[in-house]
């Protein structure tokens, strides 16, 4: 079969990949000249099944309300006069109960664990280079207050099967060496030994080159602007400078600009554009970088090593299609993390960058059909599509087969 898939991020991909694997003739459509350009090119690189809670929690409102008047908060509400951003809002507080946040928390670790397995069984049939590193990730506290907390927290993703350790900070120094110099500011981490760390935009990268050496096609500097339809089906997509291509089937992955060219398949993505900030910077040959990635939870910074690199993301910014940003932006994030890890980088070389996530307010992707039976949705992972996107791959290609995937996809199907 003829597949087309739309977006080149670690989502498309890795959906190629799956689909290639299973015998058809695969084409990924971009419309930027490489692929992962988007919002898989500067993530946080974490893995991280044990961080897999729903941002739309009980204490989600209260933060948002505080960011309208105080710097530093994790989430940060910019209000404007898009009415997507009303409406998406409006949608997310419904999610913020305690009932829904567990429940869609227990959906994510699940896929999750499952895009892991799927992960590795990646990188062992294909080779493909990703500064991989294993080891577990910490959740660092600095409070006892927020240490109990967060230890009580893993409870609802133990619950799935998945390992979490709260442990002190002596043995948090005894996984990461690197913290010894610095473990008294800490009241406790928790430890998940499976979560691992790895650059997507490498992954990506590299998973599309193998894929291109074995038939793949990929047209790239291509932008999607609508379909030609014939019945229940999309025949082609019309694109600008590429003219039409034709497929047998198609898979939507087209991150935070899907919404604008979904409304012409009749489908309402409800998906918002949630910015965050990376900075990137060499670790330099005399520092004291961190030999696993993690989280320093009381400031929600989230660092990862990516061989001779160090990256450091923080913020969840509700600010429309905007991805300007300023050294200022930054100050908090390296502020903490140069707290945790003074020589763990040369701070004087920052490469800074600010990108979109594809965010549903329940904090999980999309899967299915709408009004197309051959338009197949794989897309909405939010923060952590790095980590989804394996599994998520595997979910789409087997319901594009007509298979029932290995997880259950309540809550995650589309809504026509």
């Amino acid at each position: 079969m003829r597949v087309a898939v739309l977006g080149a991020g670690v989502i498309g991909v890795t959906t190629a990949y799956e689909l290639m694997k299973d015998g058809h003739q695969v084409t990924v459509i971009d419309r930027l000249p490489e692929a992962a350009s988007e919002t898989s090119f500067a993530n946080a690189g974490l893995f991280s099944p044990g961080h897999a809670y729903t941002w739309a929690s009980p204490k989600a409102p209260r933060i948002l309300l505080k960011s309208l008047f105080q710097e530093g908060q994790a989430l940060r509400f910019k209000p404007s006069l898009d009415p997507n951003l009303w409406l998406w809002s409006l949608k997310f507080l419904q999610n913020c109960t305690a009932e829904k946040t567990r429940i869609n928390t227990k959906r994510k670790v699940r896929l999750c664990m499952y895009s892991q397995e799927q992960l590795h069984r990646i990188a062992s049939e294909t080779g493909v280079e990703y500064h991989g590193l294993t080891g577990g990730l910490l959740y660092l506290y600095r409070s006892p207050a927020s240490f109990a907390r967060g230890s009580a927290n893993t409870r609802i993703l133990s619950e799935e099967g998945l390992e979490l350790r709260a442990i002190t900070p002596d043995e948090a120094a005894r996984i990461d060496p690197a913290l010894e110099p610095v473990k008294e500011k800490f009241a406790g981490a928790v430890y998940c030994p499976s979560d691992e760390s790895g650059d997507a935009r490498v992954f990506t990268r590299n998973l599309a080159a193998y894929l291109e050496s074995r038939g793949v096609a990929f047209r790239y500097g291509t932008e999607i602007t609508g379909f030609e339809t014939a019945g229940d089906s999309v025949t082609a997509v019309q694109t600008n400078g590429g003219g039409r291509i034709e497929a047998d089937a198609f898979i939507f992955a087209l991150g935070v600009y899907g919404p604008r060219l979904s409304r012409q398949l009749g489908v309402r993505l409800p998906i918002y554009p949630i910015k965050g900030y990376s900075v990137t910077m060499p670790i330099g040959g005399a520092n004291n970088p961190p030999t696993v990635g993690g989280v320093d939870e009381d400031n929600l910074v989230a660092y990862a090593r990516f061989g001779d690199r160090m990256r450091v993301t923080a913020t969840a910014e509700f600010a429309g299609y905007d991805k300007s940003h300023s050294p200022a932006d930054f100050t908090h994030m390296l502020a903490a993390v140069k707290d945790i890890y003074p020589n763990g980088a040369d701070y004087t070389q920052p490469s800074y960058w600010a990108g979109l996530r594809p965010m549903t307010p329940e904090g999980t992707p999309i899967f299915g059909t709408g009004r197309y039976r051959n338009m197949h949705f794989n897309t909405g992972h939010g923060h952590i599509g790095w980590t989804m996107a394996p599994g998520s791959a595997r979910i789409a290609a087997d319901l594009l087969a007509g298979k029932t995937p290995a997880l259950d996809l309540a809550g995650m199907k589309l809504e026509a």
